[in-house]
């Protein structure tokens, strides 16, 4: 395996190649770091390189080479002659492992999407497709088109066809949006560096069974289930695949489809696993791709950090990251595998979700059971008061449009107690 040198050390990015490779059960014959300060246009690493590699691919029999970075379609033809096994760059194996991992429609679409594009810019001109031609159709006339030009047609047609099946699906996910809307519910979206326990998360937020495993990339497709928070109010989780460092931009456009429930959502929960060794250079790589998605500092209020894998950190380490989410508005840390922090995890997020919202107070009558009702289901109840008289005082949260409905409902025994604050201020 080789690796171009970067902000992280070589171990780590060796590490993470290891466990990318490890995510489609492929056995690790060796692993090798090569420190680049020039890549070479036709092999990406010196010659001196390749032949040490070549050594290696033939002492260990092995018929399969991960490089740990991007190869031209030049650079990979020239790298498989050289060692005479298939190679694989970053961005191949992710799509072999989004292959494995997809099982929805839409994430199959996705992948068979992905792996098109990327394998149009693979095609060369590499032996008998220069002497093979197809004759001309029809009354045209002329020489017809070669192999390889037959190729990249069918791969074309094939990706405009999937990019019109894709466009349908996100249209529907559009629909059920819309639908969502209605209710509404808000959306609560989990995003993280990939391994950093979002599935486990949400499986103890849920009660849902997630695939939750120690892999890379083990969820590619969406999840989303309603749970409600402490006071009642109900609210989707969204799981989403996981973010990885240089993820290249098609992936991206690729897999914009799955991201727009991050696009969209009330809340966005990052969870990092602060265990890590390198959490903040995994948490910069989240918030670039962020950046990319359109999320940035303007929505920077919409974010919780959830620093997960608490239950991994030595006493001494835990105390200080504590005191560390302690200090910050908007943090916290939990251990998604314990339940510890979901608490105040879960008043956190309603916290964020309430803080636009007016409080109001509703005097009811004890018969009116149907007010009583309405008000938990379309609000936020924050308190419950029985009078002398029988009537029922309810606190509750509500958004303008709620409570517009509320004051006509419930005539004037509807104040709104946010504003009386504001007034004795």
């Amino acid at each position: 395996m080789a690796s171009a040198l970067t902000d992280r050390t070589a171990a780590s990015r060796s590490e993470e190649a290891v466990g990318l490779a490890l995510a489609i059960d492929l056995e690790i014959a060796g692993k090798l770091v090569v420190m680049l300060s020039e890549p070479r246009p036709a092999t990406l690493i010196g010659t001196g390189k390749v032949d040490e590699i070549a050594g290696l691919v033939r002492e260990s029999e092995t018929d399969l080479v991960i490089v740990n970075g991007t190869l031209s379609p030049i650079q990979q033809r020239n790298l498989e002659k050289a060692w005479d096994a298939k190679v694989l760059d970053r961005t191949g194996l992710i799509l072999e492992i989004f292959g494995r991992r997809a099982r929805t429609r839409e994430g199959l679409l996705q992948v068979e999407l992905a792996h098109l594009r990327y394998q149009k810019s693979r095609l060369v001109r590499s032996w008998t497709h220069l002497e093979r031609q197809r004759g001309g159709f029809g009354f045209l006339g002329g020489p017809g088109e070669t192999q390889l030009e037959a190729d990249r047609r069918l791969i074309q047609e094939r990706i405009s066809r999937l990019e019109k099946q894709l466009a349908s699906v996100v249209k529907t996910r559009g629909l059920h949006r819309e639908g969502r809307a209605r209710v509404p519910y808000p959306v609560v979206a989990l995003v993280g560096y990939t391994n950093a326990g979002k599935s486990t998360l949400f499986n103890a937020l849920t009660k849902a069974g997630v695939l939750a495993k120690d892999l890379l990339f083990a969820t590619l497709d969406p999840a989303m289930r309603a749970i409600s928070l402490p006071h009642g109010r109900k609210v989707v989780l969204s799981d989403t695949v996981g973010f990885i460092s240089d993820l290249p931009t098609p992936l991206i456009a690729a897999f914009r489809a799955t991201l727009e429930e991050v696009i969209e959502a009330d809340v966005i929960l990052h969870v990092r696993d602060i265990s890590h060794p390198e959490t903040d250079a995994q948490a910069a790589d989240v918030s670039s791709i962020l950046s990319e998605l359109g999320i940035g500092e303007n929505r920077r209020d919409h974010i919780i950090d959830v620093w997960n894998k608490a239950d991994q950190l030595p006493d001494d380490l835990a105390a200080m990251r504590r005191m560390q989410t302690a200090r910050q508005e908007g943090c916290v840390l939990v251990s998604a595998l314990t339940g510890q922090g979901l608490d105040e995890l879960r008043q956190l997020i309603e916290a964020k979700l309430g803080k636009d919202l007016d409080i109001y107070e509703a005097v009811l009558d004890p018969a009116d059971g149907q007010g009583q009702a309405w008000l938990y289901d379309k609000g936020e109840v924050l308190g419950r008061e029985q009078l002398e008289d029988g009537r029922v005082v309810l606190t509750v949260r509500l958004g303008a449009d709620k409570a517009q409905i509320a004051q006509s409902r419930f005539k004037y025994r509807l104040r709104n107690t946010s504003l009386l604050d504001q007034a004795a201020e």
